[in-house]
């Protein structure tokens, strides 16, 4: 099951505030910001790992996917602002 990062109802952020132990059932409480990683969409999840897995090279990634190298290039340079935008 994939991890809600929108309230379904309003569409803000939502944040973690339950966390609990499968072993010993120890539950931890809070209000916590999900990893930055965690509030990208599915899809741009899925572009950081190919990333990662092709070792950092667009154009390999470009060459998987079908895509054109600045096809890529652009979706990444669009991540990239997105991410610098989230950590701000």
């Amino acid at each position: 099951m994939k991890l809600p990062i929108v309230c379904p109802s309003c569409e803000n952020s939502l944040r973690v505030s339950q966390m609990k132990c499968d072993q010993c059932e120890t539950e931890v409480n809070g209000n916590y910001d999900l990893p930055l990683y965690l509030k990208l969409k599915r899809e741009e999840q899925d572009f950081v790992l190919e990333f990662f897995l092709s070792s950092g090279s667009i154009k390999e990634m470009a060459k998987q996917a079908g895509n054109s190298y600045p096809t890529m290039r652009n979706k990444m340079d669009d991540l990239i602002e997105k991410i610098k935008n989230l950590k701000s």
